[in-house]
């Protein structure tokens, strides 16, 4: 597993909002949630959301556990100009029980589940 350590923390730490991409039967689907919702659980390999409804990418992530995260700050310099985005890949599964979602909880007492990845791997954009 990877670790979200350096400019990828920082990513992470100031994107407003994250996209969320699984694969499905009819191809890639994206999904959204707010950049300040996502929980870097130390030593940075691990990443949870809390999870209202997200019921396609609950299903997709059931058949196909593969999933990528984009984040992107303009606070954040980029190798040519302020701006950098990264994509965060891995495998993840939605739990509703456990340390996890006891995580999720804390701050979203709403939360019916904790989306979790494993990170694999990061690249940076732009």
């Amino acid at each position: 597993m990877a670790r979200i350590e350096g400019v990828y923390r920082e990513l992470c730490d100031a994107t407003e909002y994250v996209t969320i991409v699984t694969n499905g039967p009819d191809g890639p689907h994206l999904a959204g949630h707010w950049g300040n919702y996502m929980r870097i659980v130390d030593p940075g390999d691990v990443v949870i959301f809390p999870i209202g409804r997200f019921q396609r990418t609950e299903q997709n992530l059931r058949a196909n556990g593969n999933i990528q995260l984009m984040a992107a700050s303009r606070k954040v310099q980029g190798t040519r100009s302020p701006g950098q985005g990264c994509v965060i890949a891995g495998s993840g599964e939605i739990v509703t029980e456990g340390e996890y979602l006891d995580l999720v909880r804390e701050k979203f007492p709403w939360a019916r589940g904790a989306l979790v990845m494993r990170v694999a791997s990061m690249s940076t954009q732009l």
